[in-house]
């Protein structure tokens, strides 16, 4: 069924419902960014499978809302669905609640699911369609009353998440979670975001593709901790370990009966990061204390066995990446390779690593033009041969039960143009500009974003996506709250947080340039009785030598690239062939 016929349908639902438009967002109950494919349903309406985007249908119209990493794929997937695209962040793209209150007359009625829309998300949508007295109706699923072939939903086993990888164990942090609940005042903290229960109660799952995340619920009080989770997902030996730790176990469908129970309670809710079912089960007058989910920064900071875990697998990871590349330069020459043939061979080498549990997100691998996509993931349609000429993107990483990678090199397949070793080298000053930034304790990671931009910004060029992302540990490959991004983002940067450092230059139809490495925040001394802080790069690969113009770089920066470059040789040598250690010495050449 193509889209526009989905869309005819869905209107159909609309008018019996006595709805004049329906928003659907890209969530599911957790405000997951990564979501199941069970709560896929814009993907499936739009035909759009990018992981962020807003679909509006009125009776009339139909408009997805997507931000600049897609927008070249959406272009393509949206062609001849009837859906207009719109572009976020550009000065002519209106929001789509903007987009909506322009459109819709005095009194309408829009339809969406209040488990799938956060808290603010819903009173973001009341404000702006308040002067026309437009109405929300919560509809429930209305999609899924049409979806026949709907994916189930996950039914993964449940993994306790042992405390030689956590470093921490779930007696413990609960502890901490409750210290924390006492001081805002609270005696119930209900937590719906995967990650962070996953986190707190040191569990690991398969529910969401490339994230080791159970589908559940959880609520802690003072005395009590509950997880609400499908029963027939726990075996003996899970269920015992967690009611050890003092946690009740109840049905995953039992989540809204027992909030409503706890309704006269004070209860601290996130109202990013919970549907607006949550406040709907609290009733009309709730003792609501709003604030962040409290695992959030907990978990942003990682502790002394996080971080050895993070660094141990960063080595097996640079091994993996070594060895694709030095398959592929050889490769290349010797038979076809596409970019699918060369996304699985890359997994073929991560598989061999100690502890690894599958990819971190799906491979970005973009020759020429494809680069340009910044969320490429190819398809047997797209699929192209990656030829002797031009330049290659490969953006990649892996779950292991020590760490969790996320790692972008972008390296010349032929001989580069004098534009591509330009615009590579820019982006790598940037790289290595936040690489070797210091900076005072206490700041933000947004005021460190310039350090990715200045030499693209002195010839007048920029990249439409954030410079850096949080990053778990065996857990979500995009974690907060930290961030380096020129986004509003007020978490300070802490030791112990890792983020990634992926600048980038993107010229549409021809080529893409990203490098992106993983940095640990660490302490850098003191100085006029002030702390200051550095970054420490973990993430081990060659960086292309063939693609940089080295009288573009400082002493400074040829200085950061020669050390780095012996850091990743001496770490990575001692795992690899005689034939690999000389291509490795080649790539890790001084400049």
């Amino acid at each position: 069924m193509q889209a526009s016929e989905k869309i005819a349908i869905l209107r159909q639902h609309m008018q019996a419902e006595g709805l004049d438009a329906v928003i659907v967002p890209s969530t599911d109950p957790h405000q997951s960014e990564y979501v199941a494919a069970h709560w896929q349903a814009r993907a499936w309406l739009s035909g759009f499978s990018g992981s962020a985007g807003t679909l509006v249908v009125t009776k009339e119209k139909a408009g997805l809302w997507t931000d600049s990493r897609y927008f070249l794929q959406a272009e393509q997937q949206l062609a001849g669905s009837g859906i207009t695209l719109f572009k976020m962040g550009l000065p002519e793209t209106p929001a789509h609640t903007a987009w909506l209150a322009a459109e819709l007359a005095e009194a309408a009625v829009v339809g969406l699911d209040a488990a799938v829309m956060s808290i603010n998300a819903v009173r973001g949508l009341e404000k702006a369609l308040a002067a026309k007295k437009i109405t929300l109706k919560y509809t429930g699923d209305l999609v899924g009353k049409f979806w026949t072939d709907r994916p189930s939903m996950p039914a993964g086993m449940v993994q306790l998440h042992d405390e030689a990888f956590s470093g921490e164990g779930r007696a413990a942090k609960l502890g901490r979670l409750r210290a924390k609940i006492a001081e805002k005042g609270a005696d119930w903290h209900i937590v719906s975001t995967l990650d962070d229960i996953a986190w707190l109660y040191n569990i690991r799952g398969t529910d969401v593709k490339c994230n080791p995340v159970v589908i559940a619920y959880a609520a802690v009080s003072k005395d009590e901790a509950y997880l609400f989770v499908d029963a027939a997902k726990l075996d003996r030996k899970v269920k015992k370990a967690l009611i050890a730790d003092g946690i009740t176990i109840k049905g995953y469908d039992a989540f809204e009966k027992f909030v409503r129970k706890i309704r006269k309670s004070s209860v601290l809710i996130d109202t990013d990061r919970n549907g607006r079912h949550v406040l709907e089960a609290l009733g009309k007058k709730p003792r609501v204390i709003e604030g962040m989910t409290l695992p959030v920064p907990l978990k942003a900071v990682k502790n002394e066995v996080e971080i050895a875990g993070m660094k141990a697998a960063h080595v097996r990871d640079g091994v993996a990446m070594v060895k694709f590349f030095a398959w592929l330069d050889h490769a290349l020459s010797a038979m076809m390779v596409t970019e699918i043939s060369a996304a699985v061979k890359l997994e073929e080498f991560r598989r061999l690593g100690e502890h690894y549990a599958g990819p971190s997100f799906d491979p970005i691998v973009g020759y020429a033009a494809h680069g340009a996509i910044i969320h490429y993931s190819a398809t047997p349609e797209s699929d192209v041969e990656i030829k002797r000429e031009g330049i290659l993107l490969v953006d990649s990483g892996g779950q292991y039960l020590d760490g969790t990678t996320d790692i972008t090199r972008t390296i010349a397949v032929g001989t580069p143009t004098d534009a591509m070793k330009k615009h590579f080298t820019l982006v790598l000053k940037g790289h290595i500009g936040v690489a070797m930034a210091q900076f005072p304790a206490g700041i933000p990671g947004m005021f460190l974003d310039p350090f990715a931009r200045a030499a693209l910004w002195q010839e007048r060029l920029n990249y439409g996506h954030g410079t850096g992302h949080g990053v778990g540990s065996y857990l979500s490959v995009h974690e907060g709250p930290q961030g380096i991004s020129p986004r509003v983002n007020e978490t300070k940067l802490e030791p112990g947080m890792i983020l990634s450092n992926e600048p980038g230059y993107y010229r549409e139809n021809e080529y893409g340039i990203r490098t992106e490495n993983l940095v640990l925040v660490v302490p850098n001394g003191e100085n006029e009785g002030a702390k200051w802080l550095k970054f420490d790069t973990i993430t081990l690969c060659p960086i292309d030598l063939d693609l940089v113009d080295a009288a573009l770089l400082s002493p400074a920066e040829k200085e950061w690239l020669n050390g780095y470059h012996r850091t990743v040789r001496a770490a990575l040598s001692p795992f690899m062939t005689e034939e690999e250690n000389v291509w490795l010495a080649n790539e890790t050449r001084e400049i």
